[in-house]
Parts: structure tokens; sequence; C-alpha cells
């Protein structure tokens, strides 16, 4: 199965606040707040310093609003490279582990389960008496 790249992104909150003279944190709470979203002072704070892994869309709509900016400039998609491993080879398999260019064949390298026996307990006893 063809699989596209892999997506990434990068967040400019930071770099559209100061384009429009918000330098602080606290600058983007009162305007969220008049359009109903009330964030605590460290939710905004990572927010604008942090990239997000979930936003929702009230809030990705009112930061489009205050900073007056599209999609594409607050979100940057970004193609991101496959390492190696997870490639595919040529026949359309997947490589094995001695192919992911280590030279090493792992799979002879899984442990062996131990087998504990009882020790020669007579013969410590022989020595204990002595």
């Amino acid at each position: 199965m063809a699989r596209g790249p892999r997506l990434d992104y990068r967040w400019h909150l930071r770099q559209l606040m100061a384009a429009r003279g918000m330098f602080a944190t606290t600058d983007l709470a009162g305007p969220l707040a008049a359009r109903g979203i009330h964030l605590s002072s460290s939710q905004v704070y990572r927010l604008v310093v942090e990239r997000p892994e979930r936003l929702s869309l009230k809030l990705l709509m009112a930061l489009l609003d205050i900073l007056d900016c599209s999609m594409d400039d607050l979100i940057e998609p970004v193609a991101i490279a496959r390492p190696t491993s997870d490639r595919q080879a040529a026949d359309g398999t997947q490589p094995t582990s001695g192919a992911t260019g280590t030279g090493t064949d792992l799979a002879g390298l899984r442990p062996t389960r131990a087998r504990v026996v009882g020790a020669a307990v007579p013969a410590a006893k022989e020595q204990d008496k002595r």
C-alpha cells in the first residue's frame, strides 16, 4: 500500500502575536474572554509557547479573528522524512530486521527461558557436618 509523506506542522501563534504588537501571553486572555473563551493564564501561556496537540475549533476561530489571519498563517503543514526502517522493500514487503542497515539479524538474539533446578542439597549438608 503506497502511503504519502507523513505530515507535521509548525505553530506560528507567537510570531503572529508579535507582528500585531502582542508581546505578552496575557495580551491574548482578554480578547479570548471577549469571544467567550475563558482560559487560565497557564493555559494561554502553553497555547502561545508550546505547540498544541489538540485545539477546539472555537478557540481556533477566535485566534484567527483576534489576529486577523488565515489558518495557513497560523498553522504551517510540513512533510517529514520517513525513517529508513519504515520504508518498504522494492517488492512491497517490509524489510527484515537485518535489512535496516545494522547488519545484525536480531531474530537470533532472542533470549531463552532459564530453567531453575534444585541444588544438590545432600552434598551441601554433608559438608556442614564436617
